[in-house]
């Protein structure tokens, strides 16, 4: 079984990419274009405060009048955010995406910050362990032992 520990340790790159809760939305998403990311974590002094996601520039931002120059992440970010352990299954990461409906998941062990798995992340785990699964059974059923 696959767990968040996995997935960090496979990741590229161990950047955790953030923003200051008093930065604008300008900055923000030209961080993420840049890093070709979908998130940043927002920070008060050094402590990890929220999220800010595509979709909530989409849904808060733009979408309600705001102008991306002019407007400060806290006013548009996620404060309550689902957070999950190393030794999480991706299983439990991808019902929880599911349950809440993000796409981010923010590791945290002792109030420490360790990184942040994504819906790719998760997805692409859960197949890979999913087509595991498959070519043992075919093995089992067709007698070959178990080789892959």
């Amino acid at each position: 079984m696959t767990t968040v520990r996995n997935l960090l340790e496979a990741k590229e790159t161990e950047t955790n990419f953030s923003v200051a809760s008093t930065d604008t939305v300008l900055n923000a998403i030209k961080m993420m274009a840049e890093a070709r990311i979908g998130a940043v974590l927002v920070t008060e002094g050094g402590k990890v405060v929220g999220i800010f996601t595509e979709r909530d520039y989409l849904r808060k931002g733009e979408n309600e009048g705001r102008v991306a120059k002019d407007t400060r992440i806290k006013d548009v970010m996620v404060s309550k955010m689902i957070t999950v352990t190393m030794d999480t299954s991706v299983e439990q990461c991808m019902a929880l995406m599911k349950q809440y409906n993000v796409r981010h998941l923010p590791v945290v062990e002792k109030d420490h910050l360790l990184g942040v798995v994504s819906m790719r992340d998760v997805v692409s785990a859960v197949l890979d362990d999913r087509e595991f699964e498959i070519r043992g059974l075919e093995n089992y059923i067709m007698g070959t032992n178990f080789q892959s």
